[in-house]
């Protein structure tokens, strides 16, 4: 029999909290296509919230913001619907996966051994897979490198291996074979640890071979599809906490949208920049949460105190984290809005001249 759920008291700081927290993901989602996951989940367990209700509840919210995201994306013409409907069916499959492994997992270890799973897992995927993304950006951004397919994803577009997928928005032809693992794995993710976008954005990018731009709207699609799977399974054992799940959505639907909006004004390395720098931050917050939940398993011996300092400095990084992802963000659209204000301004007086003349 499964250990009984505590679900945490929402009190006026905690509500706050999470409707901020919601926002800025809602803002990192709309931005960079991914669910925000790697945002969310982190900031709710930092309030406590055990990690199987955290990952059930955020995957609950994800996919309506999802579906404002893609719908919004795909009118600006970023997403590759094909891309994200095939990418989403093999990330349904791992969904399913991934939730009977959390389900073991708590069934063996409790809420502690959970919570530990939860947060190596984040700590790993998020500092190979942001350091790697966070280089890459930093090479386009210093003009060491070209915007286009890696050698991975030309290599792969090169095999012929039947059936052979024309993806018209992502002008790729590859085979389904290489579309599946990334599809798996993204699910795979999204179940175990609440985190899919930052596994599917790289490896349509990376394995496939679609823009950043693309790659970031069709996640979206995926978001949407494996959220709703996802969250029907998670209700049914009675691990989605509502009350979270809409105070998380109302701050994230706002955010989402001018996320999107965002997209359209900046270069699409800042789109990795964003990313690769939360996932870092993140993985920073969680890497001092851990030795809390070894605490709890008697694997370590620590002093109350010094539990205490690890934990509050992980939830002060952790709201690091999340103001640097609004800043960069936010900074790189008012950068960009400025710009293009001060082109149209210098556009009109010459305009005017020829008119005089």
């Amino acid at each position: 029999m499964h250990e009984a759920i505590n679900f945490i008291d929402l009190t006026v700081v905690n509500i706050s909290f999470l409707f901020i927290v919601g926002f800025i993901g809602g803002l990192v989602s709309g931005f960079i296509g991914s669910g925000g996951a790697f945002v969310l989940t982190p900031g709710m367990m930092s309030l406590g919230v055990p990690a199987n209700v955290a990952v059930a509840s955020n995957m609950c919210h994800k996919f309506p913001k999802a579906l404002v995201g893609a719908y919004k994306r795909f009118r600006y013409g970023q997403v590759d619907l094909k891309l994200g409907l095939l990418v989403a069916v093999f990330a349904s499959i791992g969904v399913q996966v991934g939730i009977q492994l959390q389900h073991y997992i708590l069934a063996k270890w409790g809420p502690a051994g959970s919570n530990l799973y939860v947060s190596l897992a984040f700590v790993v995927v998020l500092v190979v897979v942001g350091g790697y993304v966070f280089y890459d950006a930093w090479k386009l951004s210093t003009g060491s490198d070209s915007e286009g397919s890696t050698a991975l994803a030309k290599r792969l577009q090169g095999i012929y291996l039947p059936p052979m997928i024309h993806l018209k928005a992502a002008d790729v032809t590859i085979s389904l074979w290489f579309i599946a693992p990334v599809g798996f794995a993204t699910g795979m993710l999204a179940a175990t640890i609440a985190v899919g976008g930052f596994i599917g954005v790289p490896g349509m990018i990376y394995v496939i071979g679609a823009s950043g731009l693309v790659s970031s709207a069709s996640e979206l699609v995926v978001a949407f599809v494996m959220g709703l799977g996802g969250t029907v399974n998670w209700a049914f054992h009675g691990m989605v906490d509502i009350r979270l799940t809409l105070i998380i959505l109302a701050g994230s639907l706002f955010g989402v949208q001018l996320g999107a909006i965002g997209t359209t004004y900046v270069k699409d390395h800042m789109i990795k920049i964003v990313m690769g720098s939360i996932m870092l931050i993140v993985a920073v917050s969680r890497a001092l949460a851990v030795p809390e939940y070894l605490v709890q398993l008697n694997v370590l011996t620590l002093s109350e105190t010094t539990v205490n300092v690890l934990v509050k400095t992980s939830f002060g990084i952790m709201c690091f984290a999340l103001s640097v992802g609004a800043v960069i963000i936010l900074g790189s659209m008012w950068k960009a809005v400025r710009a293009s204000s001060a082109a149209a301004a210098e556009k009109t007086p010459a305009s005017a001249e020829v008119t005089v003349n």
